[in-house]
């Protein structure tokens, strides 16, 4: 059982998509399945589970994509970190680029940001 979540049913504070190491992880249609199965769960139990898509988000319009999904379907109590996450290792890099692009104007040559 989960201290979080007392009573819930299978013992799991979150699911998530993949590990993140196959050819194919998280996608959209799989994690709108998932997400509503959340809902579902949420709307059974009164338990609610979080939800973590994991590989292939490498954009930050990647991450974006999520978080319409979950703000439209679950709403905005799970676009808090205790109910969603992004399994997204690459993904920094772009959110950095995006940021630096936002306040100078340009784009991030490679040596502007070292953990590019």
């Amino acid at each position: 059982m989960s201290a979080r979540n007392p009573g819930t049913e299978l013992g799991s504070d979150f699911i998530k998509t993949s590990t993140g190491k196959e050819a194919v992880n998280a996608t959209l249609p799989v994690g709108i399945v998932m997400v509503r199965a959340v809902r579902d769960f949420y709307w059974k139990t009164g338990n609610k589970v979080g939800f973590k898509p994991a590989g292939g988000i490498r954009s930050a319009k990647d991450a974006l994509t999520w978080l319409v999904l979950m703000k439209e379907e679950l709403g905005d109590e799970w676009l808090k970190p205790d109910l969603f996450r992004l399994g997204a290792s690459t993904l920094l890099s772009d959110i950095e680029r995006q940021i630096y692009h936002h306040v100078t104007g340009r784009y991030a040559a490679y040596h502007d940001l070292p953990m590019a």
